[in-house]
């Protein structure tokens, strides 16, 4: 079984779609570690909820990135995690943690990359007046939403649809297809990206 961590921000809608598939069955992992760096946030509710170890951290009490990824370094190796998903962590990953967990580490992202990558990528379909937009699941580089793709499901936008709607139908394609990607990554030897 591997010991897998995910690093989250929010709420942790994708975390608790993570979580209920280990708990099912349908992901086979441990998730050894909760990383979160907004004290207070709903994940680490989540994750106490079901006996998840935390490592919650605010970013402004480190003097930079290198130092808070050190700790979170040092947390990920007494965990033995072997993978990270991210799910939600609003920050670029630094060189500390890509070094050691590259090609071992994935992030999803709420469109069809590379279009509207960052934040806000739903309100930036929505600006663009594109008829679609998607989930793309991507190994993690130094980059904003640049690494290898993995997977991507694209997820229609209708004439009528508010920014609430779409959300809605990407958090359902997001929490299908996420567990399915990881039990693969973790499964299987070879895995295409594009």
């Amino acid at each position: 079984m591997k010991n897998i961590a995910v690093f989250a921000s929010g709420s942790g809608t994708n975390f608790q779609a993570i979580i209920d598939a280990v708990e099912s069955g349908e992901l086979q992992a441990e998730i050894s570690l909760l990383v979160c760096d907004k004290p207070g946030a709903m994940a680490v509710e989540r994750a106490e909820k079901h006996g998840i170890p935390t490592f919650v951290f605010s970013p402004k009490s480190y003097i930079n990135k290198e130092a808070f990824e050190a700790e979170i370094l040092k947390e990920l190796e007494e965990a033995d995690v072997s993978f990270i998903a991210l799910a939600g962590y609003m920050r670029l990953i630094g060189p500390t943690l890509l070094f050691k967990y590259e090609g071992k580490m994935v992030n999803i992202h709420p469109s069809l990359l590379p279009a509207f990558p960052g934040k806000d990528a739903i309100g930036q379909a929505i600006a663009a007046g594109v008829t679609e937009t998607g989930v793309t699941i991507h190994f993690v580089d130094d980059g904003m939403d640049t690494g290898p793709i993995i997977e991507q499901v694209p997820v229609p936008i209708e004439e009528n649809d508010t920014a609430n709607h779409i959300r809605r139908k990407i958090h359902d394609v997001e929490h299908a297809l996420y567990p399915r990607v990881l039990q693969k990554l973790l499964h299987e030897t070879k895995i295409e990206t594009y």
